[in-house]
C-alpha cells in the first residue's frame, strides 16, 4: 500500500498525513468512507456464528436499568422485536474470508499493532454503555445508524461492580450520527458511547497495545529460554531452536567464607553472585526481535487451520496455480533477514519472495521475486502448505 496515495476510507487524505494528524493524536470523522457498503456478513451469518462454539461472542442488555453480560455461544437470541440489546462477535475476520479482506484495507498500519474485527448487531437503544478502550479503533457504520458521543475526558473513572467497563462520570465533547458506510476513528482512552437508533450493525477494528508488563515478561521468557537451551533443556515458548544464551555454567564457590552464627541468613556473596550472574543476559535486539516475531505472529486462539493433501488436491499438479495466498489465520511478520509465521521462527531465511507474500498476503507465479525462489524457500512453502497456513489459488 502506497503511504502517499490519499484513500477515500480516510476522507481523501493519505494514509502519512493520517498516521501523523490522527494516529493516537485525535478523532477523525470520515463520511462515506466506504461508499454503497455492503457489510461482508448478514445480519442472519452474524446470528448463526454466535452460536458457535469456537466463535467468541458476547450479550450484553439492559434489565431494570441494570447492565448485564453473558457469553456466548447462543442457542437462542432475543427477538429483533426487542429494544436494547447487543450482540458483540469477536475476532470475525478469522472465520469469514470477506470480513478478512475488510480489515486487510487497514495495513497501512502495521501488522504487529492489528489485531481482531469485531462485529456488534444491535436493536433501538442497543449499546454497551460510555466507556474507553486502551487501544486505537475504527467504528465502521454497517447497517442502520448509530450515535455516536465521545471526547477525550480526563475522569476514566468507572462505575462499581459491573460485568462491564462503565464511565461514571462520562462527558461528550461531540456528537455525531452514522450511516452505513460511514466512519469514526478513535484513538486510545477516547471516552465514547455509541447507541443503536435502529436496527444496526457496527464493525470495529481493534489494534493490539501491548503494556510494558507483557513487553518485559516476554523477554525476561525469552532469556530464559536461552538458558535453558545453552543447558540442553528444551525452549520455551517462543520456539525451537532458541537463541545461543550466555556461557552461565560456574558453579558458586565460596572460599573463605567465616564460620556464621546467623546460619539462616543469606550470605552477600551469594547475593553479588546472582545479580552478575543475570547481568550476564544480553537483552538486545537479537533477544527482541525473536521474541517479538513469535509473540507477535502467534495464531488466535480460535484459528483452526485446515491442512493440505498435496496429491489429492491438486492431483500433484502445480501448473493450473498461479500463485501462493497467505490463509486468513496466518499471521507472517519478518525484520531483516529473519522470518516468523504462526508462532514460530521459520527455518528459511526472510528472502524478497517471502517478504513479498508477507506483505502482500499473496505472491504471485509471475512476478520476478518467484522465480528467484531458493530450494529451501520452496520446500517451506510446501510445508506450510501441507500445513493449511497458506493455499495455492487457481486464477
Amino acid at each position: 500500500m502506497n503511504p502517499n496515495k490519499p484513500l477515500a476510507m480516510l476522507g481523501g487524505i493519505t494514509p502519512a498525513e493520517f498516521m501523523k494528524t490522527y494516529w493516537q493524536r485525535k478523532p477523525l470523522l470520515v463520511r462515506q468512507a466506504f461508499s454503497n457498503f455492503k457489510s461482508p456478513l448478514s445480519i442472519t451469518e452474524l446470528k448463526k456464528m454466535s452460536k458457535r462454539d469456537e466463535v467468541e461472542s458476547r450479550l450484553i442488555w439492559r434489565e431494570n436499568k441494570q447492565w448485564q453480560m453473558e457469553c456466548g455461544p447462543f442457542a437462542r437470541l432475543p427477538k429483533a422485536t426487542e429494544p436494547d440489546w447487543t450482540l458483540l462477535v469477536q475476532s470475525v475476520d478469522i472465520h469469514n474470508d470477506g470480513a478478512c479482506e475488510l480489515m486487510n484495507q487497514f495495513r497501512f498500519i502495521p501488522d504487529v499493532r492489528l489485531d481482531d474485527m469485531m462485529i456488534s448487531l444491535a436493536t433501538a437503544g442497543g449499546g454497551v454503555g460510555p466507556h474507553f478502550d486502551s487501544y486505537d479503533v475504527f467504528l465502521l457504520q454497517a447497517h442502520g445508524r448509530r450515535r455516536w458521543q465521545f471526547g477525550q475526558q480526563k475522569d476514566l473513572t468507572l462505575v462499581p461492580n459491573l460485568p462491564l467497563k462503565i464511565l461514571k462520570n462520562f462527558a461528550p465533547e461531540q456528537e455525531f450520527v452514522l450511516e452505513p458506510g460511514d466512519m469514526l476513528y478513535l484513538p486510545p482512552q477516547a471516552a465514547h458511547d455509541g447507541v443503536a437508533l435502529d436496527d444496526c450493525m457496527t464493525i470495529s477494528i481493534g489494534f493490539r497495545a501491548p503494556d510494558e508488563a507483557a513487553l518485559a515478561r516476554g523477554m525476561l521468557e525469552a532469556a530464559a529460554d536461552q538458558i535453558f537451551a545453552r543447558a540442553g533443556i528444551a525452549s520455551g515458548p517462543y520456539g525451537e531452536p532458541a537463541l545461543p544464551g550466555p556461557k552461565l555454567d560456574a558453579i558458586y564457590r565460596d572460599p573463605g567464607q567465616s564460620a556464621t552464627k546467623n546460619p539462616a541468613q543469606i550470605p552477600d556473596r551469594m547475593i553479588d553472585a546472582a545479580i552478575k550472574a543475570a547481568a550476564k543476559i544480553q537483552f538486545n535486539e537479537a533477544l527482541a526481535n525473536r521474541f517479538l516475531g513469535c509473540w507477535l505472529t502467534e495464531p488466535n486462539q480460535a484459528a483452526v487451520f485446515d491442512a493440505f493433501d498435496f496429491n489429492e488436491d491438486s492431483d500433484g499438479q502445480l501448473e493450473p496455480y498461479t500463485h501462493w495466498s497467505l490463509d486468513r489465520r496466518t499471521r507472517m511478520l519478518y525484520r531483516g533477514q529473519q522470518l516468523f509465521i504462526n508462532g514460530e521462527v521459520a527455518s528459511v531465511r526472510a528472502e524478497p519472495a517471502l517478504k513479498i507474500l508477507a506483505d502482500e498476503r499473496e505472491l504471485r507465479g509471475d512476478h520476478p521475486a518467484a522465480n528467484k525462489l531458493s530450494d529451501e524457500a520452496k520446500d517451506a512453502l510446501t510445508e506450510w502448505l501441507e500445513d493449511g497456513w497458506i493455499h495455492l489459488i487457481r486464477k
